[in-house]
């Protein structure tokens, strides 16, 4: 599942943690987990995405919110 994961980033060049974790059907934390293995690797990179309304209320899901990319 690995190299799904993989090629599920390269091809979209950057998602959110919510949008791996529904598309493999697992969850945010299973999710994180398998991203990590390509950023210790180098090839992936995880960041929070900004506030798009500059608010602080935390009522999004956090999972919505975590950014990750393909950097190679």
């Amino acid at each position: 599942m690995l190299t799904a994961v993989r090629d599920y980033l390269r091809q979209r060049g950057q998602v959110t943690l919510a949008e791996v974790a529904t598309h493999f059907r697992v969850s945010p934390e299973v999710a994180r987990q398998m991203l990590q293995v390509w950023e210790r690797k180098g090839q992936a990179r995880g960041r929070k995405a900004n506030s798009a309304c500059g608010t602080s209320c935390s009522q999004c899901d956090p999972a919505s919110t975590e950014v990750w990319e393909w950097v190679v």
